[in-house]
């Protein structure tokens, strides 16, 4: 193996470090909160509605800390199940874009609220996560993954969803 081909492997897999570090925060952040009966309720320590009312009037967004407090825990299940979702997704490369778009979404909403108080600004590590899952949706996944082996195959309902490299080159 040649220096260009080594070059060409290290360029291809340059975001797996990244795709696999925010995959597994994001199952791990997901199961930790499926699994702590604390944090699911509604009110007490360590609950969502304790830390959405503690963080509320410092948050960036109130209303989206009210609309959140309408229904603590239900809001608490919705951010566990979508970073274990995003997680998973992530760690397969299954609609990578999608699942970093999500997990985008996810940091975003939670350094608006939870974090936004944090000071100074690079003690909060919403914000980084937030940038972190920007060249995944920019790049998607790259081999190993699951959206670089449906390529491969060349379903046609699928170059809709995951443009196919052919169609990229064309383009």
């Amino acid at each position: 193996m040649n220096l260009t081909d080594l070059r060409d492997r290290a360029t291809r897999h340059a975001l797996l470090p990244l795709r696999l570090f925010l995959g597994v925060t994001f199952v791990y952040a997901g199961l930790d909160k499926l699994t702590d009966a604390a944090f699911l309720s509604a009110s007490g320590t360590g609950s969502i509605g304790e830390t959405m009312q503690g963080v509320r009037d410092g948050s960036a967004v109130p209303a989206l800390v009210d609309l959140a407090l309408q229904a603590p825990a239900g809001f608490g299940a919705a951010i566990a199940v979508g970073e274990l979702l995003v997680g998973v997704a992530t760690l397969l490369g299954l609609f990578a874009r999608v699942a970093a778009a999500g997990g985008a979404l996810i940091s975003l909403s939670l350094w608006l609220t939870v974090s936004w108080q944090v000071t100074p600004y690079y003690y909060g590590n919403d914000l980084i996560y937030l940038l972190a899952w920007t060249p995944l949706i920019m790049a998607g996944a790259a081999a190993p993954s699951l959206d670089a082996m449906l390529q491969d195959r060349s379903l046609p309902w699928l170059d809709r969803l995951i443009p196919s490299r052919r169609s990229r080159r064309t383009a």
